[in-house]
């Protein structure tokens, strides 16, 4: 019997069916493309986090001591031979531990040495120190290198310790900074014997130098200038490596202090999975110090160890990802809160529309739980197809994510969707009854039982918003309760609104009661008198309303903070900086590039030295009015001009002592008393500070003193840095026109540097489509509370036509009678916004989400109320209503008044 009745149903009404089917497929849709969108931005940022991390710092090094002195010398060199180290290498790639996967193409293995002298005096000698070469022989040379001039090296015959001679290539990096050629000979000093001579037969172009088979020991491609170790003030010596050939590696077993065998584990990038980072560090712990660790030693050497930086990659990509998965989670609550209650509101639609035909099915003896069955087949049978459908449209569109959360949201919406009808219907038919009772609030009051729930769902909300605002997202609480935070403020609002709106409703009619005319006083009395149903209408609305401002709040105040950000570190629109005075007609050439409107130089002395020099403490000499115009402009510690202008007369500036506007650190460390100061020339200042400012354009830091550069010497006064303001200002223009001798700082590539991970993007990504698809089913609300009203509406116009109401009039009608609550609920939207905003507000902390791992500044960022996030949607929603109801009269006044007054009609 289900089958006939399904089928039967779906050909009588196909537009309703084909309507649901596509709210449930879009519904489907979005909640399996969430989370599968959320899995790929995550991993992408794990990805990045890793590759943009030194690959001496993500490759695990795994290094065993030089052979025992104590063995046989062949014993000794075979332990270095290729095969011995081949098969080695594959037992330390087993040990490796899932979530973590080796990549074997860009792991390796090899022998190298300690850094030896050699006293070959071609190679340069900066400061008369002999050079230091690095004897590597790392296996796969051949497949990650390119020759450019010469042969890659061989290893000809046996190769032993009494080896007199070995072949080498250097980088191309190598060879020019030493200038070494091909055929060059580097003498090595070897233990207890003559040089090994090591002769260069090729130069080579790395393939991937910043890969890990080249980056994890830089030396490989890049030579290094260094110094000795603990003494910074030592003289310097150049430091390079000599790529031997593997089957050379035994003719290392004389070099002092012996060669040592490595083996170098690189994770795959492409197997990297955000929601095993936890499991990542863990076998990452494991091989370093824990049971991997026994393996390896057990496969090599009881003396091998490991180290790595990966975890501490890890800790920081996870460090991330749980300041913005919270806030995710309360955008992604909010919206499919709202979807939900599309879903419900569809259910009730159909369930009001077939309202006859259900009441006489119940009349004629249908069970309840038979009807709730039948319902149930008939929404199944076109629900299931249609969240499948949108299943996997979310699958294939985003492919490389999970299933299960896909699947489980998508179960979800389609649980939802099939299930609104039956329970909707069940619910009105609990009783057969006939004809249907009014449900105006003159009828149908809240009950008691809705005031006990309203009051539960009152506590539970301010429970969740003071969770919260005691926790914050900055610790990465993500619980649902606090996610649903906004929601349940858009609930109590809705529950207090439904039962509130009359009240001044019906204040109002009395006095319209008195005008000429019926159309307002009838408006005024129908929108104080409308359905006690129109609660979770409004219920989407609100919370519909409460996410977007809290979205788009959240995403203004991420653009907010990272534009402060870029605004403290370059000081102005754009930067010229340079550690000495810059050229004289800089100023000039800068200020005639398109887009600068002013230029304000400062000469900025970075290591000057107050009272006992110990602690440095940046000076800015400034020119008074301009700069604190700048200061003013920026609102970057703003000060009167005059501030550091009286220092006396031209003659005694340098005797008086000089108004400074300081720091709070620096006016607590060194009080109001003049104290003196040695600038970076030798010349002395005394300064006084009168003025005390968190934050200045001229320096960065949190340290710093502010004078009038007229009472500096001619050498400090000069401008080390220029503060250019403008519009659309173009960095490349700007690097032409300073030269390449100083450096340039664009305040829009600064703020770009902040979004550096995927998951940051992504994550601005997802606040827009969840505040786009909250908007979205807003209106969708909007249209489903109107559709449903309609029935009524037009039985309604029709009797009054027949009173003597003009066409006209009726229009007017609908629209004043849907005017009174549309402007109610866009102004409960808005102040819902702002009130969830600012009950939220101490508990987010943006400064993850919009800055990640870069510098904080001195006040971090917190969310604070975006007017356009409040006003904007609610004035689309106010405009969406008006449209919707004009349309509404406009085809309700077309249509004939006979068709709605049939006799017997219970509306």
């Amino acid at each position: 019997m289900v089958t006939p009745w399904v089928r039967t149903r779906l050909r009588a009404a196909p537009a309703a069916a084909c309507a649901l089917a596509l709210l449930v497929a879009a519904t489907a849709f979005l909640a399996a493309a969430f989370p599968r969108a959320l899995d790929r931005y995550e991993d992408h940022g794990l990805r990045r986090a890793v590759e943009r991390a030194h690959p001496d710092r993500t490759t695990v090094q795994v290094y065993a001591p030089p052979p025992d002195p104590g063995q046989a010398p062949a014993a000794r060199e075979d332990s270095l031979r290729p095969a011995v180290l081949a098969g080695q290498y594959r037992r330390v790639l087993a040990t490796v531990r899932r979530p973590l996967v080796a990549d074997p193409d860009r792991s390796t293995y090899g022998v190298r040495t300690v850094p030896l002298a050699v006293p070959d005096p071609w190679l340069p000698r900066p400061s008369g120190l002999p050079a230091e070469v690095v004897l590597v022989a790392q296996e796969g040379l051949a497949a990650h290198a390119e020759p450019t001039a010469g042969r890659l090296p061989r290893a000809s015959g046996p190769v032993t310790a009494a080896t007199g001679e070995v072949e080498a290539a250097v980088s191309t990096g190598t060879a020019r900074t030493l200038h070494v050629t091909v055929g060059a000979v580097v003498h090595v000093p070897m233990a207890g014997r003559g040089p090994l001579l090591v002769r260069v037969t090729g130069i080579v172009a790395p393939d991937e130098p910043d890969g890990p088979y080249w980056d994890s020991q830089p030396l490989l491609h890049t030579p290094a200038l260094v110094r000795q170790p603990g003494n910074p003030d030592a003289d310097s010596h150049w430091r390079g490596a000599l790529l031997l050939a593997p089957g050379a590696a035994p003719a290392l077993v004389g070099t002092p202090n012996g060669p040592y065998r490595y083996w170098q584990v690189a994770p795959d990038l492409d197997r990297l999975r955000s929601r095993d980072v936890e499991a990542l560090k863990s076998s990452v712990a494991s091989l370093v110090s824990g049971p991997g660790l026994r393996r390896v030693r057990a496969a090599t050497d009881p003396f091998t160890d490991a180290r790595t930086d990966l975890d501490e990659v890890l800790t920081g990509y996870a460090r991330l990802r749980s300041g913005i998965t919270p806030l995710l989670a309360v955008a992604a609550t909010g919206t499919g809160t709202v979807a939900a209650v599309v879903l419900l509101l569809a259910g009730g639609l159909a369930a009001d529309r077939r309202r006859a035909e259900l009441t006489l099915l119940r009349a004629r003896g249908a069970s309840l739980p038979g009807l709730a069955g039948r319902l149930l087949a008939e929404t199944a049978a076109v629900a299931l197809p249609a969240a499948a459908l949108g299943l996997t449209a979310a699958v294939l569109l985003l492919p490389g994510a999970r299933a299960l959360p896909a699947v489980l949201a998508a179960g979800a919406v389609t649980v939802v969707g099939c299930a609104a009808l039956p329970l909707r219907a069940a619910a009105a038919h609990r009783v057969a009854r006939l004809p249907v009772a009014r449900e105006d609030v003159t009828v149908r009051r809240p009950s008691r039982r809705r005031t006990v729930v309203e009051l539960t769902v009152l506590v539970v909300a301010a429970g969740a918003v003071e969770t919260l605002r005691r926790r914050g997202t900055a610790q990465g609480s993500s619980d649902q309760l606090v996610s649903a935070a906004p929601v349940l403020v858009g609930v109590i609002a809705a529950l207090l609104l439904v039962r509130l709106h009359p009240l001044p409703l019906r204040a109002l009619a009395r006095p319209a009661a008195r005008l000429r005319g019926v159309v307002a006083p009838l408006a005024l009395a129908r929108a104080a008198r409308s359905s006690t149903s129109a609660t979770l209408p409004l219920l989407a609305l609100l919370t519909a309303l409460a996410t977007a401002a809290f979205g788009g709040s959240v995403l203004a105040g991420v653009q907010a903070a990272r534009d402060h950000a870029a605004l403290l570190t370059v000081g102005a629109d754009a930067r010229v900086e340079s550690t000495a005075p810059l050229p004289a007609g800089l100023a000039a050439r800068v200020r005639d590039v398109p887009g600068v409107r002013a230029v304000t130089p400062v000469s900025i002395a970075y290591q000057a030295k107050p009272t006992d020099g110990r602690q440095s403490v940046p000076v800015v000499g400034v020119r008074p009015g301009p700069y604190a115009e700048l200061s003013a402009t920026t609102g970057l510690g703003p000060f009167p001009p005059g501030t550091l202008s009286d220092h006396g007369a031209a003659g005694s500036s340098r005797t008086l002592p000089l108004p400074a506007v300081a720091s709070p650190s620096v006016r607590e460390t060194y009080g109001a008393a003049p104290f003196p100061v040695r600038l970076e020339d030798g010349s002395d200042i005394t300064v006084r500070i009168v003025l005390v400012r968190e934050r200045t354009p001229g320096v960065a830091g949190g340290d710093f003193l502010v004078v009038d550069r007229a009472g500096l010497s001619t050498t400090a006064a000069r401008p080390t840095a220029l503060l250019l303001t403008g519009a659309d200002l173009d960095g490349a223009a700007l690097t032409r026109a300073a030269g390449d001798t100083v450096g340039v700082q664009i305040r829009a590539a600064e703020r770009h540097r902040y979004v550096d991970s995927p998951l940051q993007t992504g994550a601005d990504r997802l606040y827009t489509a969840a505040v786009a698809a909250g908007a979205g089913y807003a209106l969708l609300a909007l249209l489903l509370s109107l559709l449903r009203t309609t029935p009524e509406r037009t039985a309604l116009l029709a009797r009054l036509r027949t009173m003597g109401l003009t066409r006209a009039q009726s229009r007017r009608l609908l629209v004043l009678e849907s005017l009174p609550q549309a402007v109610l609920a866009a102004a409960a939207g808005t102040l819902t916004g702002w009130a969830t905003i600012r009950l939220l507000s101490p508990g987010i902390d943006l400064t993850t989400i919009a800055l990640a791992d870069a510098p904080s500044p001195l006040t971090p960022p917190h969310l604070t109320t975006d007017p356009l996030s409040l006003t904007i949607p609610s004035l689309t929603v106010l405009t969406a209503a008006l449209a919707l109801s004009t349309t509404q009269a406009w085809w309700a006044g077309r249509r004939s008044a006979v068709r709605e007054l049939r006799a017997g009609d219970a509306r």
